[in-house]
């Protein structure tokens, strides 16, 4: 080792090879985040979420293990919309 530390503002950073990157994998954390408290909160199975949400049963397991992956924005736009929710993006200065 050379002795040099790097830190980073978040894990997402550390992660990510840009900005750019780092910005979207934020963003897919928090909704699948946001998304997984309502299924927990209804206390639905994963069959009923799954339902509820127009995907599959292993997709629902995918998003409640956190496989961000296996998410684009726009799919998880999309769970969040057949939930009954809104997703609202905030711009602010870096």
């Amino acid at each position: 080792m050379n002795g040099i530390t790097t830190r980073f503002t978040s894990v997402w950073d550390a992660l990510a090879d840009t900005a750019e990157e780092a910005a979207n994998l934020k963003l897919r954390a928090e909704l699948m985040r946001k998304i997984a408290e309502l299924i927990q909160h209804t206390g639905w199975t994963q069959a009923a979420a799954a339902e509820h949400c127009g995907v599959s049963q292993p997709r629902i397991n995918d998003l409640l293990r956190g496989r961000i992956s296996r998410f684009s924005l726009d799919a998880l736009v999309n769970i969040a919309a057949s939930l009954g929710q809104q997703v609202h993006i905030v711009l602010r200065a870096a």
